[in-house]
């Protein structure tokens, strides 16, 4: 997962983008970047880190333009370059910067299409230089000086028929305007919204709705699948269906975990779909253990909270904090490595000891991927003198790898993978675990006033929506995830015999 985010203003938009990237910042810690464009010329800024510790003052004096974008990045398995921070530039035609959110299924392809068909050289290994890549070449093939929105639209369109996978897209064409399209089955999110000034009309692209509400722009809506808005530099805004035979399929993930709750996505509260979750759970627990002896409900921080409320409401038990977050440690589930996800749990959370002592206590978290996490969270609950510890999920089984841009490809890192419920309550040491049944999941998220039929749920139930991953696909990415690793680990070892030397 990443944040993208597009503006066109009538003033300088470089702190404007500014604030949206730190809004966007749950969605990637690994790396920012902000271009912009003024007179003709991009001003560019991207390195490694927090959005904070990559834009100084004299950063964003640089960065001159009322347009531009910004990304934030997460890392992926041996990917945590600087070089692969976005966002990328490409000089022909016209110059033209992108970002992305997502990962293509079919990048070896289009790799081998673009340097002997389309002639075009691709400096990293990443698939969104591929993705602007491709876009760029679906526009040079227009063969026009000045490309009108239709030109535009085009090269969605053959983006679209060229690349697989999921992607939600921020692009700036240099001295022209702002582009941003969504895949044609809606995988990742992108919302375009805009706000009354004195100087006229300013509009927004970004990964969620919170980061227009924070910059007070209003939401329009959400870009349909396989859609492109197109806003050109001087505010006028062009919306139009580029895909064939797009159908609404978004990550069910993006409710579970991904998203902040104040977001809204394909028009459902998040903040909503939780409480749903929550109360789903409850009527699983009453179902499957009408006679449960929970004293207390406790969610592990931070988006397990609205879940485990609304659980803790229809049982009629209490619901306490128990612990206590340090919030400047980064998230466990996008840190790079398994050893600094372990080193880092206690470093996080501390448990109040006063809410655990002689308890039978459920903690509630919204998902369960490696487990490494709950496992140590469990021993602290312990530790704290707690009498039974259950666990619960807000968030089915997850035994597939995700292969749409969340860093989860390889199976056997998933607690999950080939093992039942049982096993999985073993291995974390918990008394009892319940998970949430996918049917309710996706009741959860698409049973309210807005009706999705169609989710993309494939690291619960393997069915990959966009019908091109198999089993030799799954390998190959986990292969390429192992070589890279031990790359990462062996740079790190010559490090350290170096300075032991």
């Amino acid at each position: 997962m990443c944040g993208i985010v597009g503006i066109v203003g009538k003033s300088n938009v470089n702190q404007s983008l500014y604030d949206a990237l730190t809004v966007l910042q749950h969605r990637g810690q690994d790396a920012a970047g902000i271009v912009t464009s003024h007179g003709g010329r991009l001003f560019l800024r991207k390195d490694n880190g927090l959005v904070r510790d990559v834009f100084q003052q004299r950063h964003m004096q640089r960065l001159v333009g009322q347009i531009g974008i910004g990304h934030v990045r997460y890392p992926t398995a041996g990917s945590s370059s600087s070089a692969e921070a976005q966002p990328f530039y490409v000089n022909s035609p016209y110059g033209i910067t992108l970002a992305h959110n997502g990962n293509l299924t079919n990048v070896e392809q289009l790799s081998r299409e673009i340097y002997e068909s389309d002639l075009r050289h691709v400096n990293t290994n990443s698939d969104s230089e591929v993705l602007l890549n491709v876009f760029a070449h679906e526009l040079a093939v227009r063969g026009k000086l000045q490309p009108t929105e239709e030109d535009v639209f085009a090269a969605v369109a053959g983006v679209h028929a060229r690349c697989k996978g999921g992607y939600a897209v921020v692009a700036m064409i240099t001295g022209y305007g702002i582009v941003g399209f969504r895949d044609p089955h809606a995988i990742r999110p992108i919302v375009f919204g805009h706000r009354h000034t004195d100087n006229g009309v300013e509009y927004m692209i970004a990964s969620e709705s919170v980061a227009l509400d924070v910059l007070g722009f209003t939401l329009i809506r959400d870009l349909a699948p396989g859609e492109a808005v197109y806003i050109t530099e001087d505010g006028h805004l062009h919306t139009r269906q580029c895909a064939e035979h797009p159908q609404l399929s978004p990550c069910i993930f993006e409710h579970v975990y991904l998203a902040r709750p104040d977001s809204l996505m394909d028009g459902v509260s998040v903040y909503k779909a939780r409480l749903r979750m929550g109360e789903k759970l409850a009527e699983k627990i009453q179902r499957e253990r009408p006679d449960h002896d929970i004293d207390v409900v406790i969610p592990i921080p931070d988006t397990s909270r609205t879940s485990a409320l609304e659980l803790a409401n229809h049982l009629g038990v209490k619901f306490r904090e128990g612990f206590v977050k340090n919030r400047y440690i980064g998230r466990t589930f996008i840190m790079p490595g398994q050893a600094a996800r372990k080193k880092s749990v206690r470093q996080k959370l501390n448990a109040i000891e006063l809410e655990f002592r002689g308890k039978n206590v459920m903690l509630v978290d919204d998902s369960i991927v490696r487990g490494t996490t709950c496992k140590q969270i469990i021993q602290m609950a312990r530790e704290a003198g707690a009498k039974n510890v259950y666990f619960c999920s807000a968030a089915p089984a997850v035994r597939y790898p995700n292969v749409y841009g969340i860093d989860m490809p390889s199976p056997h890192e998933l607690i999950a993978h080939g093992r039942s419920t049982e096993q999985v309550a073993e291995l974390i040491g918990a008394d009892w675990l319940v998970y949430q049944d996918l049917e309710d999941l996706k009741d959860a998220v698409g049973g309210g006033k807005v009706k999705i039929e169609h989710f993309d749920c494939a690291v619960f139930d393997g069915q990959y929506v966009t019908g091109d991953v198999n089993e030799a696909y799954l390998n190959k990415i986990e292969q390429a995830r192992n070589d890279a690793s031990k790359a990462t680990a062996e740079a790190v070892s010559a490090i350290i015999d170096l300075h032991n030397d």
